[in-house]
């Protein structure tokens, strides 16, 4: 976690950030050198191939160094910034022990996030809250970042594969709603790292914004209306873009775009999924009358919890993958075996400003279908928001993908390494459709399966698309089959 360096001054080592990533992207640095930071107050903001999030201190001091700018990538286990202790911070350090544990387990963590020591009490926590940061002073910054999402636990050690954010900090629950910093330098309020970007991109000074969210949190939108308001603007505006957005070397007009963090990992993960997966896709088109319809009778009988298409269409996969369980599976090369899944841990491809994800319903088959909407509504949300941590968006058995919403028909998508299938839906349009040997316009869409014909033959993919081609124009059969 850090290594001693000259007379009595620390370097906080850049943490594993869990899930294997070997390096990040700094974003943003929280403190400037001459700040004083306290325990697990956070000082930069860095972007991974899979999230952006916020990297806490594990001691007191003054900030002597920071390693590295805005846009340089740093691997795991280098100096990330250094530390001197102030006068009467030569006490015994209180997370030393912990630092030992941290070394016996996987080696560079985050505070907070390590090897599992520690009960399985739990809290919920209040939304995390960015806070930017303060000038050169001796006083701590006012507000701690908190994690935000699923209940976090009360103690700092999270057993790997658990829900909690990589990333995020523990720190202590804040009263009733967010407020903003006491004092004449107070922050602005800002969850979002994707509105604090497009704040930056546009030259908007977060501090002249009006935030419309809940206690003053500021949102996209906030950022879009004051696009328009001059006085809203930065004095000055940097005149080239950052070097992770992109790059015009030459006078030719030739936009150079280095293919780094998520980029860099959706490259590599379609180009093996190519290289190593010999995929089939197959496809048919159906009458969603009847989905439609079903959906629109749910929602009258319980506005107050509406259920989507997508919600419907999961809950018809759910159903096709209990009937042919072959689709839910892996191929383990290394073993020369593959292994059937006992859980459908379903992963939503959903695009974002930073690229494609694919976050993940976890058990996704023991979830009602209204809790299916529920969560597909608050994870494409996150995804999209930038907050969603490493875990959640790795561990898939199976991906929907609704390309539809693109104005697109059909497609043949790439497998998300290393599951063994994808289903893909395309718009919902008005068609001619034959309906009792009778000529009709009916509301049609076109489904793809694309699989790996290594894990099963055609009759079982044939299979499945059929049966979840039949629940989506007879969902009655759906019912029948839950």
């Amino acid at each position: 976690m850090s290594e001693r360096t000259a007379v009595g001054t620390r370097d906080f080592l850049l943490p594993d950030l869990g899930e294997g990533l070997s390096e990040a992207e700094i974003v943003e640095w929280r403190v400037a050198v001459g700040d004083v930071v306290t325990v697990d107050q956070s000082v930069v903001e860095v972007e991974t191939a899979k999230a952006v999030v916020d990297v806490p201190c594990p001691y007191p001091g003054r900030v002597v160094a920071l390693h590295g700018a805005a846009g340089e990538v740093r691997p795991v286990g280098q100096p990330l910034i250094t530390i001197e202790p102030l006068d009467g911070d030569d006490a015994p350090d209180p997370h030393a022990t912990y630092r030992e544990e941290e070394r016996a387990g996987s080696g560079n963590v985050l505070i907070g996030y390590g090897t599992g020591h520690g009960g399985p009490g739990r809290r919920r926590r209040r939304p995390r809250l960015a806070v930017a940061p303060e000038p050169a002073s001796t006083a701590p910054a006012a507000v701690p970042a908190v994690p935000a999402g699923p209940p976090a636990p009360t103690d700092r050690a999270v057993p790997g594969g658990s829900s909690t954010p990589p990333g995020s900090l523990a720190a202590a629950d804040l009263d009733s709603e967010p407020a903003r910093a006491s004092g004449p330098a107070a922050a602005p309020l800002v969850i979002s790292p994707i509105v604090r970007r497009l704040a930056k991109e546009h030259g908007i000074d977060l501090a002249s914004v009006r935030g419309t969210g809940p206690g003053g949190v500021i949102r996209r939108v906030d950022v879009e209306a004051a696009r328009t308001a001059p006085a809203a603007r930065l004095a000055a505006v940097p005149d080239a873009p950052d070097a992770h957005v992109g790059l015009a070397p030459t006078g030719d007009g030739d936009v150079v775009v280095p293919l780094t963090g998520i980029r860099k990992v959706i490259a590599d993960k379609l180009s093996r999924s190519r290289r190593e997966i010999p995929e089939v896709t197959i496809w048919v088109d159906v009458d969603a009358t009847g989905l439609l319809e079903t959906r629109a009778a749910i929602n009258i009988a319980s506005p107050d919890a509406p259920v989507s298409i997508l919600a419907l269409l999961a809950r018809i996969c759910l159903s096709g993958l209990r009937r042919y369980p072959q689709l839910n599976a892996r191929v383990d090369t290394e073993g020369q075996r593959i292994v059937q899944s006992a859980g459908v841990h379903l992963g939503i491809a959903a695009q974002t400003d930073r690229g494609l994800v694919v976050p993940v319903l976890r058990d996704a088959q023991r979830l009602t279908t209204r809790e299916l909407a529920a969560a597909l509504a608050e994870t494409t949300a996150s995804a999209r928001a930038g907050t969603l941590p490493p875990a959640r968006l790795s561990g898939g058995t199976f991906t929907l993908n609704n390309y539809g919403v693109f104005g697109v028909d059909g497609s043949t998508p790439i497998i998300n390494h290393p599951e063994a299938a994808l289903l893909g839906v395309g718009r919902i349009v008005d068609k001619p459709w034959v309906v009792d040997g009778q000529l009709a316009v009916r509301k049609v869409t076109q489904l793809s399966l694309t699989f790996d014909h290594r894990v099963c033959d055609g009759g079982v993919a044939g299979g499945f698309l059929r049966h979840v081609a039949d629940c989506v124009e007879q969902p009655a059969l759906l019912v029948a089959n839950v």
